[in-house]
């Protein structure tokens, strides 16, 4: 039964996403009782410039805040907690007080790409040797020497953007310079910086960054956020900010978390061994774990977790449910997501033969390649639009069992796979997903929201108010998909080709890029 107070009382949730902010009012049940997503434009200009207006988000969320209030029924002396999640590896410079001195640079700017490569490239899979075994050894990952991550943003702003540099007292995740945005104060987790691969991962109890790591790094330690423990409450929400939301000013603001992090909450799957998947516009299979391990082959990798204690395995696969928008904007332009998922229900297992590779941006996980690029493999003349959709569906399915495979080799996982993201609200692609597979999946109910919902749990457990353990019965599911055994034989039969077809092409992806 649930408690009466856990009803009464409200977090105000904030999911950052890419295409904008989702702030919702989430009852700590678990109930998501009013929500609202404002797109946000990404402004790309030549040399790889990614970048968002942080100023806007902000903008946004205050007025959000005050409309959902009056829409949702929603009483200001309710709201107990406050908690942002959403995109990580995106760097926004602020002054000491909070405010952008810049724009924020985002996850895909790839500007710091030569001052990353100068800090740490070399012929080891694209790092010098020394670089590559201290990262690892020291924090599990290693940063990008593409430069889309937040030390090629530092060094970026370091150098190609003085003005910026010079002004700003802190670069912060967009997590973290929202929880400032309510508090004022300047504060971050091993969690929410984990993007920046600058802690040393082996003793999760010390809350400072790593000397060795931030000197090869090259990047400014002085503007490095202040750590705090993962999951601890920074403060209350500033007065002055309190009154001009009118929210209560004794609500509580948990520190900021990523997006793995919060679908993990949201997922209910909290205990180690336990896996979830998220179908949104990337894809990733996460997993808490009580150890620090990398498969520098594959991106797999842990990061600090849910506490201060545990680590959470992290992975990503560039494009899902980006490619069937890629399909529907570019292909099927006459029909919506569900009349496309119809017509895929149209075609039989296995799309007539027909494989999807959806590396249509690169990939990260299981292969490291940003040259790679998708296709439509072994068409023929019989290839119907039916077809075409349900192999991209399909095909996002296969990379997911391939990078399956690599986390099975990596940590022991048993039961069910829960899923969440928005792609998981097609019935047909959580029963491909458990076709192809071959795992048990359960999708928990409201699954776009799953990461609203976890923002709020999670600051429900900070507050001292919901215990973790208790989180995975907490969620409720609206779909249970078992295998269908007479599929596995096709599925098993397109997946053997599906990682050759990226051997095969790999050298030709990259003579095609220069």
């Amino acid at each position: 039964m649930t408690r009466p107070d856990r009803v009464d009382a409200v977090v105000l949730a904030v999911d950052l996403g890419t295409g904008g902010p989702k702030v919702g009012f989430v009852s700590l049940d678990g109930t998501v009782l009013w929500s609202d997503l404002i797109a946000v434009p990404t402004h790309y200009r030549p040399g790889g410039e990614a970048t968002q207006d942080a100023g806007l988000w902000w903008a946004i969320i205050r007025d959000t805040t005050r409309r959902g209030l009056a829409e949702s029924g929603v009483r200001g002396e309710q709201v107990a907690g406050v908690s942002i999640t959403g995109q990580w590896a995106s760097t926004v410079p602020v002054d000491a007080d909070g405010r952008p001195v810049g724009q924020c640079v985002m996850w895909m700017d790839t500007r710091g790409a030569p001052h990353s490569r100068k800090a740490i490239g070399g012929r080891l899979q694209g790092y010098r040797p020394r670089a590559l075994l201290s990262w690892i050894r020291r924090n599990g990952g290693i940063p990008s020497a593409s430069g889309d991550d937040p030390v090629g943003h530092m060094l970026h702003l370091q150098h190609g953007d003085r003005a910026a540099f010079d002004a700003a007292s802190w670069f912060m995740e967009p997590v973290d310079y929202l929880s400032m945005c309510f508090t004022g104060r300047a504060a971050a987790s091993r969690a929410s910086m984990m993007g920046a691969w600058l802690t040393d991962n082996r003793n999760l109890a010390v809350l400072d960054y790593d000397d060795v790591l931030v000197r090869q790094a090259g990047v400014a330690r002085s503007k490095l956020p202040p750590l705090v423990p993962t999951g601890s409450i920074i403060s209350t929400v500033a007065p002055q900010v309190a009154a001009e939301l009118g929210i209560s000013p004794a609500a509580q603001v948990v520190t900021g978390t990523p997006d793995l992090h919060s679908a993990a909450v949201g997922s209910g799957a909290v205990r180690p061994g336990e896996l979830h998947l998220t179908i949104s516009t990337t894809s990733w299979i996460g997993c808490p774990v009580e150890f620090k391990k990398t498969d520098v082959f594959h991106q797999l990798a842990t990061v600090p977790g849910l506490d201060p204690s545990t680590y959470l395995l992290v992975n990503n696969q560039d494009t899902a449910g980006r490619a069937l928008q890629w399909l529907r904007d570019n292909v099927f332009q006459d029909l919506d997501y569900d009349a496309l998922t119809a017509l895929a229900a149209g075609a039989p297992a296995g799309s007539n033969g027909v494989i999807f590779t959806p590396w249509l941006k690169g990939e990260h996980s299981p292969i490291d390649d940003r040259n790679a690029r998708g296709g439509f493999h072994n068409l023929s003349l019989d290839t119907t639009r039916a077809d075409l959709v349900r192999a991209v569906l399909e095909g996002v399915a296969y990379n997911s069992r391939w990078l399956l495979e690599c986390v099975n080799r990596f940590c022991d996982n048993t039961g069910a796979i829960r899923i969440v993201g928005g792609g998981a609200r097609s019935d047909l692609w959580c029963q491909i997903i458990a076709d192809v597979t071959g795992r048990t999946c359960e999708r928990v109910a409201d699954p776009l929201n799953a990461q609203l919902r976890g923002a709020a749990l999670f600051a429900g457990i900070g507050m001292g108010e919901l215990d973790r353990d208790e989180l995975r019965d907490l969620i409720p599911l609206d779909g249970v998909f078992e295998p269908v055994a007479a599929n596995r034989a096709v599925y098993d039969r397109l997946f053997a080709e599906f990682p050759g077809l990226y051997k095969a092409q790999k050298g030709m992806f990259a003579r095609l890029s220069r």
